[in-house]
């Protein structure tokens, strides 16, 4: 059982796009969430992060979450399910998860339209982790929602990964290295594939070589003076290619931590393999936007993200 004090409690989505106040991060929830333990035991890889979890206060990291000695996952169950599921992973340079602006508001609008959801905690290198560890965790993330698509109400070819920013990366290396061989496992969950049916990526980060190596996300993962092979090791670029799951991916001309490069250039070459890909770059936004405020025309992407769903029946045309 997790403690109370490593949990956060669900702000109301439709006053924060109302544009109300900030919602408070860890205020006490009327129930404790849903969660799903992503491992038996004592997790893979090495670590030894001691204490509880840390909740950001004012400021940039604000509600963002880190310390994290047990990976998880939130669930997000819909009144009306409509049959597909989305893992969310939220970013923060592999050295924080900022659930509050990215991951938590994107579940809950998820949710409502249908959606089973999936938020991921994940295990953080700056945490003291080794930097295989949040893709360990991604990766069995999604073996444990295909294994459990009955209990769930999810069509199994219907279950698809959402990241933002090294969350994005996370996501996207996920998507592309499914069966990458990061772990040692042999139960029930690992006899099904952990690729996800399809990829939203949001302000990713993409690969980690010059000149978009400024990255805390690059880092956290292959350190300040990482040779060239580990660059490409771990950047998407290197491994888009036919098989790629169909995958969206939104910037901001003007994302100055992330700049757009990350998201053309991985847009570039899905294409040139011969993959499913759609690219939506907004003149303005920033970086970590989450859902976007009302009047941005950056928080267009949730609709236009359903309606690219929609073309590739991940959920029905409206009036079907």
């Amino acid at each position: 059982m997790i403690a109370r004090r490593h949990l956060l409690a669900h702000g109301a989505l439709l006053a924060m796009l109302a544009g109300a106040g900030p919602r408070v991060p860890f205020a006490a929830a009327h129930s404790a969430p849903e969660e799903i333990l992503l491992w038996p035991g004592r997790p893979p890889a090495n670590g030894n992060v001691t204490g509880p979890e840390k909740i950001g206060g004012p400021g940039a990291g604000y509600g963002a979450v880190s310390n994290i000695s047990t990976p998880r996952m939130r669930v997000y169950r819909p009144a009306v399910p409509n049959g597909a599921a989305v893992l969310v992973a939220g970013g923060g340079g592999y050295f924080r998860i900022q659930l509050w602006k990215e991951s938590t508001p994107a579940a809950e609008w998820l949710q409502a339209r249908g959606f089973t959801v999936f938020e991921l905690i994940y295990r953080l290198p700056n945490d003291g982790w080794d930097s295989t560890a949040p893709f360990m965790d991604a990766q069995r993330a999604m073996k444990i929602i295909r294994g459990r698509a009955a209990e769930f109400q999810l069509d199994p070819s219907r279950i698809g990964i959402m990241g933002f920013s090294a969350g994005g990366h996370l996501a996207g290396f996920t998507a592309l290295q499914p069966a990458r061989a990061l772990y040692d496992g042999a139960d029930a969950y690992e006899q099904v594939s952990a690729r996800p049916d399809f990829a939203v990526l949001l302000f990713p980060v993409v690969t980690l070589r010059k000149p978009y190596d400024t990255t805390r996300t690059r880092r956290e993962i292959v350190g300040d003076k990482a040779s060239v092979k580990d660059e490409a090791a771990w950047s998407l670029d290197t491994y888009a290619d036919k098989h790629a799951p169909p995958t969206i991916i939104f910037a901001a001309a003007d994302d100055a931590i992330t700049p757009p490069g990350h998201g053309i250039l991985l847009f570039e070459k899905l294409v040139a393999a011969g993959a499913s890909a759609e690219l939506h770059l907004f003149r303005d936004g920033g970086h970590g936007w989450g859902l976007g405020k009302p009047g941005q025309v950056i928080s267009q992407w949730p609709a236009l993200f359903e309606q690219w769903a929609r073309s590739l029946k991940i959920i029905e045309k409206q009036g079907e």
